[in-house]
């Protein structure tokens, strides 16, 4: 058995599943698994899927509202392709230039929200939303104009568009580049205003010169491979990067100090953080080479705008090409934009006609499926969970789901869980299963039937820890072919009392285990009994003196009742002695007929499950 890996919902895993708003009419979205390159989505079934868009409309509705459909906000300009979209799903608010007071006003009537870089979407506005926001897309790629923390506790998805721009911000990036070096803009304003100015706009040459990309994401890639193409010597700092992608590429990792100390051009490529925030400061501006040339299309912020503008005076900086500042837009008289020595355009990193279709409509699919219940691979408050891993353990999410369920539904009380321990028989290396969703997702199995509390896998972890609900997790490691990811998986409860005894292990935890057998999950154990039966519709568990007859007696009191019954199994320790049998039924059976099935003199306890 591998050493048992124990987390506690305190840790910052955070998982997306759709939400079960309770004060919403459920709804049951099956939607396909799907892995298209760049983007991935993954649905979960009945209790796990999204819920309906809130049908409660606003006294005076506008005029187009459709009653049923979500509602979407968006507050700032969207391509037409990704409005076209958004509008054969939902109700949609254009509504561009809000107030703060404005869209908290608003919000509480909407179910998603869509910005770009210029709404702040904090506390206040999750706040304001009362619950009913379930996801707010960002038309871009940082996300931080987004309370993520607020986001989060209030079980709000948020997710960006980080592909389709990538190419027009590298672009950018380059233009800059180039433009800079060769005094583009000076020069054509110089000659506009009727001089001619040949020695004065003398630039300089890009070839050989060492260019430090700061940030070798995604656009930081794309601005390497074509600076490379200019025959620049291209090095790049980044404590995440991959040395293989960026040997492939053909780029040098290095540290922080080599790159300020031996780059010739600077360009900025990493989101505004607290760590990152005023990162080219009088410090590290005094550590580089006298005459650096300095390209920013990432975020304002990371540059110390006043100390710029200080090493541009003294002769430290020699150029500088902004494409962001730290407000924008700047005040008229920014010493910045004025200098002579900076060239700068209007955030225009991700201004192409063909990018601006492309964010449109991949936001617009983003929060489409997010309202779907579907697991997005650009949640940012959501682990980025590759696609051919979400699709290999699609029915596994859901088996867990329903064993977090039907364990929470066999505590005598429906409540006092404080240890719960999950355990996973693979054989996989644990390097190789990534289990974060199926652990969130039995949390959320958990939670959810003894709580009223809205629940999803945005705030698992967060809504545990509140409850003071510890979750550990255990992996057996068996012999045999890798190829399946998981054969079974434990879910055991302890220190509670249970409702049906039998469901209690000989070390005194209530025990469930299933396995997915042809893509369908099965409870293959409860409690010391081992049992068969697809976990679909509900269940009625029976605990019985083992006797000819049982099935049948059992049977005919549901078919009498019109209880259409899917699947049913026994498990027994020995002939003649006590059995559990598992029942899988498509309708809940009422009072009268569950009445009937405990009468059965030879059943000695019995409990009915919604799953």
């Amino acid at each position: 058995m591998a050493a048992p890996s124990q987390t506690t919902a305190a840790n910052t895993h955070r998982v997306l599943l759709p939400a079960d708003h309770r004060a919403l009419a459920p709804s049951v979205v099956h939607l396909p698994v799907r892995a298209n390159g760049n983007r991935a989505s993954l649905s979960v079934s009945a209790a796990a899927a999204a819920p309906a868009a809130s049908t409660a409309a606003p006294s005076a509705p506008a005029n187009g509202v459709v009653a049923g459909k979500p509602t979407v906000l968006v507050a700032e300009k969207l391509g037409a392709a990704g409005l076209e979209l958004l509008r054969e799903f939902a109700n949609v608010d254009c509504s561009y230039g809000l107030s703060p007071e404005e869209l908290r006003a608003k919000i509480s009537l909407c179910d998603a929200l869509i910005v770009r870089s210029g709404t702040k979407v904090g506390r206040d506005v999750f706040e304001a939303s009362a619950g009913r926001l379930r996801v707010v897309g960002r038309a871009g790629v940082g996300i931080d104009n987004v309370d993520l923390a607020a986001a989060t506790e209030h079980g709000c998805l948020v997710v960006n568009a980080p592909t389709a721009n990538t190419v027009a911000a590298a672009e950018h990036g380059i233009a800059l580049l180039t433009a800079m070096s060769r005094n583009i803009a000076q020069a054509d304003a110089s000659l506009k205003a009727g001089k001619w100015q040949r020695n004065k706009y003398v630039g300089v040459s890009l070839v050989g010169k060492t260019l430090a990309i700061l940030g070798f994401g995604k656009v930081g890639s794309e601005v390497a491979r074509r600076a490379k193409g200019l025959g620049m010597h291209v090095i790049a700092h980044d404590p995440y990067a991959s040395a293989d992608r960026a040997r492939a590429i053909g780029v040098e990792l290095v540290s922080m100090e080599e790159a300020m100390t031996t780059a010739d051009f600077i360009s900025l490529h990493m989101p505004l953080t607290p760590a990152t925030n005023k990162m080219l400061n009088d410090e590290t501006f005094a550590k580089m080479k006298k005459g650096v040339r300095i390209i920013n299309v990432a975020r304002g912020g990371v540059i110390d705008e006043d100390a710029l503008v200080r090493a541009l005076d003294s002769g430290i900086v020699a150029q500088a090409a902004l494409d962001v500042f730290t407000k924008e837009p700047p005040a008229p008289d920014n010493k910045l934009v004025l200098h002579e020595n900076v060239t700068v355009t209007p955030h225009l990193g991700a201004s192409t006609v063909e990018a601006q279709e492309g964010v449109a409509i991949e936001i617009a699919e983003a929060v489409i499926g997010a309202l779907k219940g579907e697991l997005a691979a650009s949640a940012v408050n959501a682990p980025m969970v590759p696609a051919e891993v979400l699709s290999e353990l699609a029915p596994y999410v859901v088996l867990a789901e329903k064993l977090g369920r039907l364990a929470v539904q066999l505590v005598a009380g429906g409540g006092g869980i404080k240890s719960v321990k999950v355990t996973y028989a693979s054989a996989r290396a644990p390097d190789d299963l990534d289990t974060r969703l199926l652990r969130a997702m039995i949390t959320k199995g958990l939670i959810e039937p003894i709580s009223s509390v809205f629940v999803n896998l945005v705030n698992a972890d967060f809504t545990a820890k509140q409850r003071g609900i510890r979750i550990t997790e255990e992996r057996i490691l068996l012999d045999g072919s890798p190829e399946t990811p998981i054969d079974y998986i434990q879910v055991q409860i302890a220190h509670v009392d249970s409702k049906f005894p039998s469901a209690t292990s000989e070390t005194g935890e209530i025990t469930v285990e299933g396995k997915v057998k042809d893509g369908i999950p099965h409870l293959t154990k409860v409690g010391a009994f081992q049992v068969d039966v697809s976990l679909e519709g509900s269940l009625i568990l029976c605990r019985q003196v083992d006797q000819p007859g049982m099935i049948g007696s059992v049977g005919s009191v549901l078919g009498e009742e019109n209880v259409n019954v899917s699947f049913m199994s026994v498990g027994r320790i020995a002939p003649r002695k006590h059995a559990v049998m598992a029942i899988g039924v498509d309708e809940e059976p009422c009072k009268g007929t569950l009445t009937k099935i405990g009468e059965i003199p030879a059943i000695e306890e019995f409990v009915f499950l919604k799953l």
